[in-house]
């Protein structure tokens, strides 16, 4: 492909891609945002042991985490709508993508509760706080700064994951491409641009990932 070509192929490539790369972000954020606070339920369900509640969240944990995601956003858009329960595709992508990253965060945040010294909760008991307390003030704060890493790929691998609800036909950032290819017949320069798109998304995050990571560091 000469230059001249390469230079029109872009010239009307780049307002579709960029379009589907808003939607890839808006999905990525939207997914995290609904996602945090969803994992941190879970998290304190299990982690304080509530009756019943802690069983329910074991399983929905373990479904989440052993099915493919493909596989739940074809349930919540195509499946779900058999039992009378529908939604748009943006809102049943990003209902999928919320309920598949709070389960893998949830045992992030879990995990990094549990790795904190059990020193902490004698600590918390001997100053005369419940559990909830002692979660709240004195474990939580320092298993948050410990899970902030594994938090952040967990950003990374969402922001990739998107390229799933293309099927639901969304057109975020894969569908556009493959629209594009389907009119234009340039596989290569198309799929490589849109890699290079999910790379530099990817960069940006981890950038924000070492930023908070030295804003969350203990003091030397």
């Amino acid at each position: 492909m000469d230059l001249p070509s390469l230079l029109s192929l872009a010239q009307m490539a780049w307002p579709v891609m960029l379009k589907g790369t808003g939607y890839t972000l808006l999905f990525a954020v939207m997914s995290m945002l609904f996602g945090l606070p969803l994992a941190a339920l879970i998290t304190l369900i299990r982690v304080l042991r509530i009756r019943v509640l802690d069983t329910v969240m074991a399983v929905y944990v373990s479904a989440m985490r052993g099915t493919p995601l493909l596989v739940q956003v074809f349930i919540v858009y195509y499946g779900l709508p058999s039992i009378g329960i529908e939604f748009s595709p943006l809102a049943a992508g990003v209902l999928t993508l919320t309920l598949n990253v709070a389960a893998y965060m949830s045992e992030t945040l879990r995990g990094a509760i549990g790795a904190v010294e059990q020193g902490q909760w004698l600590a918390g008991t001997s100053l005369g706080l419940s559990r909830q307390q002692t979660l709240r003030f004195i474990v939580g704060p320092q298993a948050l700064r410990a899970a902030v890493p594994s938090l952040s790929n967990s950003l990374i691998s969402l922001i990739k994951d998107t390229s799933l609800v293309s099927v639901i036909a969304v057109t975020e950032l894969m569908l556009a491409t493959k629209e594009l290819i389907s009119t234009t017949f340039q596989p290569f320069p198309l799929y490589l641009a849109a890699a290079c798109i999910y790379w530099l998304l990817s960069f940006c995050f981890e950038q924000i990932q070492k930023w908070m990571e030295k804003r969350m560091a203990y003091p030397h």
